[in-house]
């Protein structure tokens, strides 16, 4: 429920404001093609988390170019919400 309503959002910001700020943005695909992506692929969580992470390196001093989501979520949330009987122990 919670990745439906953030996808939501950013589908809002896609048609309303993004044509009006037309910045531009400097990776392929744009930022919040990315979070769309993010948050249908890792979920709420982790899917936010790889968003705000991307708008952070997204800057007029950055290079840009092609950075697609990750097949895999942050180590981070893989620990988070794993299962504790499959964790191996040292």
């Amino acid at each position: 429920m919670m990745r439906r309503l953030l996808m939501a959002l950013v589908r809002f910001y896609q048609v309303f404001f993004s044509h009006w700020l037309n910045a531009g943005c400097r990776y392929t695909p744009s930022c919040s093609g990315y979070a769309m992506q993010a948050l249908q692929r890792h979920g709420a969580a982790a899917g936010s988390y790889l968003a705000a992470r991307r708008l952070l390196r997204c800057h007029p001093f950055c290079l840009g170019g092609h950075d697609p989501v990750p097949e895999q979520p942050p180590r981070l949330f893989t620990r988070l919400f794993s299962d504790p009987s499959t964790r191996s122990h040292p």
